[in-house]
């Protein structure tokens, strides 16, 4: 799995112009990934995007006796789990990695990993996980400090779960392990992303039968075991959500083909409070911007179809060149806004206060200034990108293998739209080379 090391370089100023297909979501391929433990059939996902974290679940596969290949774009999967222990080093560098217990225990009996990690912003409990795959028959194992290790002796069955809140991870996790335990499973309290219809979506082709994904309450009937299939995973509205975002930072005009405006209405809505011009049509949505922006007032995430809590820190970047105050509340995570250092760094006006990022507007005549940026983590490293984006002269964004993690040739994207932006896959310290001392 990539580390994150590496620069984005930035010139600022340029508008974008052009036009970007929306690639496959990311958020939707992980979990389909883990479903195909699940299947005794050769599975074929169109069109998955070559991210970080999508390499990192090909290695728990591959470690679990799977095979892959890339085909023309495609990954094609075959085989039939072996190994019911997940690579510890990759499990504990992706939160994702969860998501594979839940089939290992449907066809193994058993799971062992390392508790998962991912990006540091906030606590990202397993609790719910554990407490539903429990209901169904799991049993967790003293393992020791920083290890995972279920059992299922007698195989998992359905239950009735109703979950306190509606986690995304957890809602996936259930439907993983229902799909093929005995009897029915009735999940309530369930999360609505279309994430989780587009993963029962594929589990429903390969055989299973699930029904209400994407409601509150999820009924699965348990089925001893899937086939495979081809299909292609949802378009990704995070990032479609951070190119519009992007537009509105740099100004210009940038089409967003192949992403319905639904999935991610809540950000263009906001954008057109701003004072973007948004036009949708089908699959596709323009974002336009040539004055000004104004401020919006108080922000909220929330759970489906509000707000995504993924897509507040590119909207950050885009109200923190607006002309009024604005502020963003993320109910789901305590520190989305590691971003907010960069910000300040960059001449920004914020402070975050909880939950909560506070943005005043620049003194009239002020603009941001290019300046040397650490990425915090996946979001947070794509807003500074787009903050720089607006800021006058040269901006360095380090440890941009953050990025990497769920946006595909980002840079090779802004570049096309008409940024003066560019890779540097090295530090700036390992690339000088050291001249040998004199004796």
């Amino acid at each position: 799995m990539a580390g994150y090391k590496g620069s984005i370089i930035v010139e600022g100023g340029r508008p974008l112009h052009g036009t970007v297909r929306v690639p496959a979501a990311k958020n939707s391929v992980l979990p389909l990934l883990a479903g195909v433990l699940l299947c005794g059939e050769p599975v074929r996902l169109r069109a998955v995007p070559r991210l970080a974290d999508v390499e990192g679940c090909i290695t728990l596969l591959q470690g679990a006796g799977l095979a892959a290949r890339w085909e023309n774009g495609d990954l094609l999967l075959s085989g039939s789990p072996v190994c019911s222990t997940l690579p510890g080093e990759t499990a504990a560098q992706m939160r994702a990695s969860i998501l594979f217990c839940a089939p290992l225990l449907a066809r193994l009996g058993r799971a062992e990993t390392a508790l998962p990690g991912g990006c540091r912003i906030g606590a990202r409990p397993i609790d719910l996980h554990l407490e539903g795959l429990a209901r169904m028959g799991a049993q967790e194992l003293d393992a020791g400090p920083g290890r995972l290790v279920l059992t299922a002796p007698a195989g998992l069955h359905g239950a009735e779960i109703t979950l306190r809140f509606p986690s995304v991870g957890a809602t996936e996790t259930l439907i993983l392990a229902a799909v093929c335990a005995k009897g029915r499973t009735v999940l309530r309290g369930a999360a609505r992303e279309p994430e989780i219809a587009d993963l029962a979506d594929f589990l429903n082709r390969c055989g299973g039968k699930i029904e209400g994904a994407g409601s509150s309450t999820v009924c699965i009937e348990g089925r001893r075991q899937l086939s495979g299939c081809v299909f292609s995973p949802l378009p990704d509205r995070i990032f479609a959500s951070t190119l519009a975002c992007a537009a509105a930072v740099a100004g210009g005009r940038v089409e967003l083909a192949g992403c319905p405006p639904r999935l991610y209405a809540p950000v263009l809505e906001i954008l057109e409070q701003m004072g973007c011009r948004v036009e949708r049509s089908g699959k596709n949505a323009c974002v336009s911007r040539y004055g000004s922006l104004k401020g919006v007032g108080r922000v909220f995430t929330g759970v489906y179809p509000g707000l995504a809590t993924d897509a507040a820190p590119p909207l950050a970047a885009a109200l923190l060149c607006a002309g009024g105050e604005s502020s963003i509340e993320d109910v789901i995570f305590e520190r989305r806004f590691g971003c907010a250092e960069g910000f300040l760094r960059l001449g920004g006006r914020v402070n975050v206060t909880g939950r909560t990022l506070h943005i005043r507007p620049l003194p009239p005549g002020q603009s941001l200034a290019g300046s040397r940026l650490v990425a915090p983590d996946l979001r947070g490293g794509a807003a500074l990108v787009l903050a720089a984006l607006a800021a006058e002269g040269k901006s360095e964004i380090r440890q941009a293998g953050y990025i990497d993690r769920g946006y595909a040739d980002f840079t090779k994207i802004l570049a096309g739209l008409g940024a003066q932006i560019r890779r540097e896959t090295a530090p700036r310290a390992e690339r000088v080379k050291k001249t040998p001392s004199k004796k």
